[in-house]
């Protein structure tokens, strides 16, 4: 079983939203989120689809849900005070399913992450069935520098090792849920994303490359970025390309 686990907990204070949650935010008639899950409801490899929100907002959620018709949506929680806690409550809700397994493959995914492909999706499932984990990256363009706490340069890192780290992230549903419960066993609650926990935890971790614009969308110019792009993309559409 392949599950796409979409979290969109967070209330998105770098957006300067007043009235939503950045992830529910409209282009051309739909939320953000709308066009993110759109991608694995569609791609014929994914076999459900879980995701975590706003407590607030998961009646409107819903609403958005059965007007796109979606199928796939098997679970909707609540999110948490954390990205680390709202995945650990979609890992928990798939994993306490009595039609998922421990080989049930989860692939982790930003809710406000919608520049993504078909066969991102199914290229990271692909490499978890192979190697066990899939971290999407796309190669570094520019140069990469480390300093210290003074604000000086350490060292200019070869650009040709380096790739920034997106999404979708994919792994066994066992590995990635049993390394949250060390967490919270720990009480350790800040690792920024899941490759982080599962490096942590011992775990060896495999890239698949994904399209440079898989941006997300926290910022206002990351929304007006995304806004060009999905109009550009329309224009090929319209004109044939």
């Amino acid at each position: 079983m392949n599950t796409a686990l979409i979290f969109a907990g967070g209330t998105g204070t770098r957006m300067n939203s007043r009235t939503k949650p950045k992830q529910f935010l409209d282009l051309h008639g739909k939320a953000i989120i709308i066009h993110t899950i759109e991608y694995f409801e569609h791609n014929s490899d994914i076999d459900a689809i879980c995701v975590v929100c706003i407590e607030g907002w998961i009646d409107y959620l819903k609403k958005l849900i059965k007007k796109e018709d979606f199928k796939k949506i098997k679970w909707i929680v609540p999110g948490g005070n954390s990205g680390q806690e709202s995945i650990y409550n979609g890992l928990k809700a798939i994993h306490d399913d009595d039609q998922t397994d421990d080989d049930t493959v989860v692939l982790i995914h930003d809710g406000v992450r919608p520049l993504i492909n078909d066969k991102l999706i199914t290229d990271n499932i692909e490499c978890v069935r192979k190697n066990g984990s899939a971290i999407t990256v796309s190669p570094a363009i520019e140069t990469i520098i480390k300093t210290d706490e003074n604000h000086m340069i350490t060292e200019t890192v070869e650009r040709q090792k380096c790739c920034l780290g997106r999404a979708p992230q994919g792994f066994f549903l066992k590995d990635i849920y049993e390394c949250h419960l060390k967490a919270n066993a720990m009480d350790k609650h800040d690792f920024v994303d899941s490759s982080s926990m599962m490096i942590f935890f011992g775990h060896k971790l495999y890239t698949v490359e994904g399209p440079a614009e898989n941006i997300k969308i926290t910022t206002p110019s990351d929304y007006y970025v995304f806004k060009s792009i999905m109009e550009e993309r329309e224009a090929r559409q319209i004109m044939g390309f």
